[in-house]
């Protein structure tokens, strides 16, 4: 009688048989909790999300409290919110209570005061204008604080600055033709000319999107356009990306001056990385252009780029030196609010509705890497090198205290 035998199956056969099926588990939608100060910046007229965008994120089960007239100053009344699902608050402090902040404006000294702990603010943050104790007070509330100067997307370009250069492009030549007009003391030309009449010729300092959005309005009126930019690769793309051939040079001094004087518009969009825009143009340049010619600084958010720029404000906003008309307001988009406003909300809108998908904001940011980008304090921690270095403060870098959180 043969005794019967165990029989042991290797190690990799067991690995063969049927297992059960390993599902992926749905993330729980988080409600997220937004609240939209109104802006008390001067001559700030934007807000961060339009009516539209609410509901969308009210929809999805987010609770959205703005302040009563936030958006007044865009044509987007209190009516506008609340019927798309948004809470109306009469004080900024039912606004501060909220997890996630948005604001159009850099946020104050005095609202920083009413912000709690670990809240998380979306902002821009003026660079040129910053301090380091501006810096050292979010850090004390130990707030995630993301910049739209910062923010990626995934073209890996920055969308909101994108949209804000686009507006400032061509409302600069808007302006300029404005101003050219004898209603504003200007030379009583038009811009692009007529039959038998030649156009204004204008000039454009720099080759970035300013440049080119204003280069694009400036040639479909049909004025003449002259582009200075000391990179050939950023004149080049211009070129491309215009479609027909204008005039570009590298910013020689012997040139630009010679332009300058037959110049009826010059436009400033000169852009600087390392804080103020350096002078492009002197007084002695600007002096000797025709009277009646028209200077729109797109720079002055920056110091601007010409010598005789001073910073006037949408309630007067231009000034005559040399008998040349100077237009220097800073934050050109708040002109046309409610554009600017659809535009930065149609950035943000899908950013905040991912976050309810993801589980949460700081979920979204670790799966994330171009919103990353766009974060310059986590939880109190500077994590921007730059700043780091301008300021002399501490950094740790981003993925380090992520790695640190989920250990």
């Amino acid at each position: 009688m043969s005794e019967e035998r165990k029989i042991k199956l290797p190690a990799e056969l067991l690995g063969m048989q049927t297992q059960e099926e390993a599902l992926e588990v749905a993330v729980r939608p988080s409600k997220i909790f937004i609240g939209i100060p109104r802006e008390r910046t001067f001559q700030e007229n934007r807000i961060s999300l339009t009516p539209e965008a609410v509901s969308l994120l009210v929809n999805r089960g987010s609770r959205v409290v703005i302040e009563t007239k936030a958006g007044d100053a865009a044509h987007i009344y209190d009516t506008d919110f609340s019927e798309a699902g948004a809470e109306i608050a009469y004080s900024p402090e039912d606004v501060f209570k909220a997890d996630i902040l948005l604001k159009a404006a850099p946020v104050t000294p005095d609202e920083i005061k009413m912000m709690n702990f670990n809240q998380t603010l979306i902002s821009p943050i003026h660079l040129p204008t910053i301090n380091a104790d501006f810096l050292q007070m979010l850090m004390a509330k130990k707030v995630t604080a993301l910049a739209y100067e910062y923010i990626k997307d995934g073209a890996e370009t920055f969308p909101i600055v994108r949209s804000m250069s686009e507006i400032a492009g061509n409302t600069s030549i808007l302006l300029a033709a404005e101003f050219l007009s004898n209603l504003q003391h200007g030379k009583g030309i038009l811009l692009g000319g007529i039959t038998g009449v030649r156009p204004a010729t204008v000039v454009i300092l720099g080759a970035g999107t300013v440049a080119e959005y204003a280069a694009q309005t400036a040639i479909g009126l049909g004025a003449e356009v002259r582009i200075f930019d000391n990179s050939i690769y950023k004149l080049k793309r211009l070129q491309s990306n215009l479609g027909k051939r204008v005039f570009t040079s590298v910013i020689r001094e012997d040139v630009l001056r010679e332009e300058l004087n037959n110049a009826d518009v010059a436009i400033g969009a000169i852009h600087s990385k390392l804080g103020r825009t350096p002078i492009i143009v002197s007084e002695e340049m600007v002096a000797t252009m025709k009277a009646g010619s028209v200077i729109i600084d797109v720079s002055i958010d920056q110091g601007g780029c010409f010598e005789t720029s001073e910073v006037t404000s949408h309630s007067k906003p231009f000034f005559k030196k040399y008998d040349v008309i100077h237009y220097c307001v800073p934050n050109i988009p708040s002109k046309v609010p409610r554009t600017a406003s659809a535009a930065i909300s149609n950035v943000l809108a899908p950013m905040l509705k991912d976050a309810g998908k993801s589980g949460g904001f700081d979920k979204m940011l670790y799966q994330n890497p171009n919103l990353r980008h766009g974060v310059y304090l986590y939880k109190g921690s500077l994590t921007n090198k730059h700043l780091c270095e301008k300021f002399n403060i501490k950094h740790t870098d981003l993925d380090l205290l992520f790695a640190a959180a989920s250990l």
